[in-house]
């Protein structure tokens, strides 16, 4: 998720655990301790950027790391307060304040290594990584439970208000997305299409509108379904597979073919221009409906510079003037109308 609302959560489990005896201070170490997962991305920057796509969410979003660095920082803040607060409290914070963290990120398309250092991938794929549904109002009940005296009643309520609502928005998700489905293969029959390998996955800011994709052996379909109006049979997009040529691509250090296809969980497709070769992991989708039709881009994957057959270079790909082109009135309506 977004580092606002890994903060607010972090806070909010803080609050929770240490709030009635520190006050303040309590969601002001669990924001710290719910944002020390991702300095990830610091080092991810010093690998190949196909190794740091791996290396973030990684160890720092592991049950090890939590356990590791929960006693280290309690100890070290037991100190800095010389003692005035148990030790015992403060390893409890920052042990929730960052295992929730990678917790939360399970719930989205990118996932974490949980169980690092097993070679694995936790992700429920429900929530988007930025939903202002889920972290607004989870910040509201926060920002009043803050307000009130650290002994009061109404300030845990407000806290752990925030935290009902927010498991619940996850949990909605959860049921959300295991009925769409459900029934993913009917909806691409009505589109008559005779796909497998169905998944899906939450569109961008929020959890009423999803994107379904599938296959067939030439092509993949990315479908729509909102939870509040029937499926709509004619709005699906293909993209023709060109999965061989990912494989036929070489490297001057170690080849990064098998990477890219864990990486996008097979889900994917490859397309040459000139001397850039681009590998588009399809779990993110396409832009077709967040620019109203006017692009059909796939919205993530890389770049790659390639001269006599070698790759040179390789970079993230997001499409040029992704935000400028999203048409938000086109894509809101969507959500709510056919």
């Amino acid at each position: 998720m977004d580092s606002l609302t890994q903060i607010v959560l972090g806070a909010a489990v803080a609050e929770a655990v240490a709030g009635r005896k520190i006050g303040n201070k309590a969601p002001l170490w669990g924001a710290i301790a719910g944002t020390i997962p991702d300095l990830d991305v610091i080092f991810s920057g010093l690998y190949h950027p196909i190794d740091g796509a791996l290396v973030h969410r990684g160890l720092s979003h592991s049950l090890l790391f939590a356990c590791l660095m929960a006693p280290i920082l309690g100890w070290l803040v037991h100190k800095l307060y010389k003692e005035k607060f148990e030790r015992k409290m403060w390893i409890k914070l920052f042990f929730w304040g960052i295992i929730t963290h990678p917790m939360l990120d399970m719930f989205t398309n990118y996932g974490t290594s949980f169980f690092w250092p097993f070679d694995m991938r936790i992700k429920f794929n429900t929530v988007f990584i930025i939903d202002p549904l889920y972290t607004v109002p989870f910040m509201i009940c926060l920002i009043i439970a803050m307000f009130k005296a650290r002994e009061s009643a109404s300030r845990r309520k407000w806290n752990m208000g925030g935290i009902i609502y927010s498991s619940s928005y996850l949990l909605f998700g959860v049921i959300v997305k295991l009925l769409i489905l459900s029934n993913a293969t009917l909806y691409f029959s009505e589109s008559h299409l005779k796909t497998r390998n169905a998944m899906v996955a939450p569109m961008p800011f929020t959890s009423f509108y999803w994107m379904m994709l599938a296959e067939d052996d030439s092509n993949y379909y990315i479908a729509y379904k909102s939870i509040f109006y029937d499926y709509n049979a004619k709005e699906v997009d293909t993209i023709p597979k060109h999965q061989k040529e990912l494989f036929q691509l070489k490297w001057p250090d170690k080849n990064y073919s098998k990477q890219l296809e864990f990486i996008s969980d097979g889900y994917y497709t490859t397309a040459t221009e000139g001397k850039h070769f681009y590998f588009y992991d399809l779990r993110f989708g396409c832009v077709s409906e967040r620019t109203g039709g006017a692009k059909t881009t796939p919205v993530m994957g890389f770049k790659m510079v390639v001269d006599n057959g070698i790759v040179q270079k390789t970079s993230r790909f997001v499409p040029s003037r992704a935000l400028k082109d999203f048409n938000f009135g086109f894509y809101f309506n969507k959500i709510f109308h056919p």
